[in-house]
């Protein structure tokens, strides 16, 4: 019992390590919302007043259009009650990314215990999983802001974890899997792909297992179903797969341009047609955008290019983690213990949707593949100390390890806490924030306020930091979308989001806010906004 209450402690302590880095000061780092985050906040609190989303379709369950994107809804619906009770801000806004990312790190640890339930070290690699876990740079990056592949992230541990439960211990937990992977759908596009291939071969290899509880199977998969349901009709439309076509390597006409070039070059020949088919292009594109994703640069040591993703300075993992992950690959093919290839095959199957996008590596896109990345360093880890403990130089070795450990840690978390917002405010379009707030104060002092767009998305920044009533602003906008389906929000009221901010002459009584290289040298400045590193932002001015 005693030796059971230590390791609840532990488990304990380390999910309090890992909430604790998730939470600390969320409000102000990152240091505003960007667009993305703002939509989420503006749509929950939307749906809190009225059960309306921001464009006012009732009780959305398949999508909430943002932008000309076509978002899952569920985080909004996960933020209705942080925004009511901690109201429209970055702390309630963030909360169920971090809430849930931290309670992904107490699953993680159950998960372990599944997977290597006959490992005599289960207990000590699930720790040791959680705690790297609880620790890493990627994944308390992704928990700080309000990002729905975190929450997918949390949601895909816990029908892998139901799904083993199921088939080893209850069989009960199979209904839980299959409602949780249906409910991926609803959160964000990348677990419509991994959700399908891991349950695909999770059925495939427990098969024998499946047979001997069929009847379950059977209601599970109904259950399953009927949760994916009401969503299936959205996913054949033009507009879930807009998105899509947005981003991926397949409509990038470079390919084809360059295929019929080379074989143009080789006279079209029969062989030329062959290698520069522009199906085998793609194909090798494919290939060369997933193993961007496992680049050692970008897991070990400058993070993804997207500063919202990484400090720039540490790697999406530590550079302490390289030599133990290594390890960990090579002996869990060696020892076999449990379900051993479930860890290997999740890794690689998380990566499959983001090789199709044109930005690789992407942290956000392949955080399906978390925790297996951490299970591994844990995996080689504890194995290291288990040889290690019985050598002559086991204490300075320990020391030298944890120095290591400490060190990468405290390097990366003084650099999110001190220094990341400083350097980075502008990505996060933090002039915005400033400027709707101080505008709120004198607008009753002008006929219009015209906003640039050059920081992108202006409206939705008015909305959040003006706390806008959404029937104000459903009766008061002008919205208009294009043949593809981007949404663009002209003016709300007396506020104009113009997509080129220019002198309006008729209009005599007006502010504008704008960047500094918009700004007429004529013009009267009103205020300067300033991003953290003292950068100039924006500029309130009249003319």
């Amino acid at each position: 019992m005693k030796k059971l209450f230590n390791w609840k402690f532990l488990l304990l302590f380390i999910v309090l390590i890992g909430g604790f880095l998730r939470f600390y000061n969320i409000n102000s780092n990152p240091p505003s919302l960007n667009w993305d985050e703002a939509a989420w906040g503006y749509n929950a609190y939307s749906l809190g007043i009225n059960g309306r989303d921001e464009f006012g379709r009732f009780l959305p369950h398949d999508y909430l259009e943002s932008y000309g994107d076509f978002k899952p809804p569920v985080y909004a619906y996960l933020d209705v009650v942080p925004v009511k009770v901690f109201g429209l801000n970055e702390f309630a806004v963030r909360f169920p990314s971090a809430f849930l990312g931290t309670l992904a790190i107490l699953l993680t640890f159950f998960l372990v215990e599944q997977i290597f339930y006959n490992s005599k070290k289960k207990k000590l690699i699930a720790l040791s999983a959680a705690f790297f876990l609880s620790i890493s740079p990627w994944h308390i990056m992704l928990s700080r802001g309000a990002f729905e592949a975190n929450v997918a992230n949390f949601f895909i541990i816990l029908g892998v974890w139901a799904f083993l439960k199921a088939v080893r211990e209850r069989k009960e937990y199979l209904y839980l899997s299959a409602v949780i992977f249906a409910l991926t759908f609803y959160i964000f596009n990348t677990p419509r792909v991994v959700s399908p291939i891991l349950v695909l071969l999770l059925a495939v290899i427990f098969r024998k297992s499946l047979w001997k509880i069929k009847k379950t199977v059977a209601f599970s998969a109904v259950l399953g179903f009927l949760v994916f349901l009401p969503t299936f009709g959205f996913l054949l439309t033009p507009q879930a797969g807009l998105r899509f076509k947005e981003v991926n390597i397949f409509s990038d006409v470079s390919v084809v341009r360059s295929a019929n070039q080379e074989i143009a070059n080789d006279n079209n020949s029969i062989i030329s047609k062959a290698l520069h088919n522009r199906r085998f292009l793609y194909a090798v594109d494919y290939v060369k955008h997933y193993f961007d994703n496992l680049n050692p640069n970008f897991l070990f040591i400058k993070g993804d290019p997207n500063t919202k993703f990484s400090t720039q300075n540490t790697g999406q993992m530590y550079i302490w983690d390289i030599g133990f992950f290594v390890l960990g690959i090579l002996l869990v093919f060696r020892k076999r213990e449990g379900y051993w290839w479930l860890v290997p095959l999740w890794l690689l199957v998380g990566i499959i949707p983001a090789a199709t996008a044109r930005e690789t590596p992407h942290a956000l896109r392949i955080e399906s593949s978390l925790p297996m990345f951490q299970i591994l360093v844990a995996y080689g880890f504890v194995y290291f100390y288990e040889w290690l403990k019985n050598k002559k130089f086991y204490k300075p070795a320990i020391i030298l390890v944890v120095f290591l450990l400490l060190g990468n840690f405290i390097y990366f978390y003084h650099d999110l806490l001190y220094n990341y917002s400083y350097r980075y405010s502008q990505d996060w379009q933090f002039g915005y924030k400033e400027a709707f707030v101080y505008v709120k104060t004198i607008d009753k002092n002008y006929d219009s306020v015209r906003v640039t767009n050059a920081l992108g998305r202006p409206y939705i920044y008015y909305l959040v930091y003006q706390k806008i009533n959404p029937k104000y602003y459903r009766n008061n906008a002008i919205v208009t979308r294009d043949s593809f389906g981007f949404v663009s929000v002209e003016k709300v009221g007396k506020y104009y989001f113009p997509k080129v901010l220019e002198p309006v002459p008729s209009d005599k009584n007006a502010l504008y806010i704008g960047i500094p290289g918009e700004v007429p040298e004529s013009a009267k400045i009103i205020k300067k906004f300033y991003d953290l590193n003292g950068n100039l932002s924006l500029m309130a001015y009249t003319l």
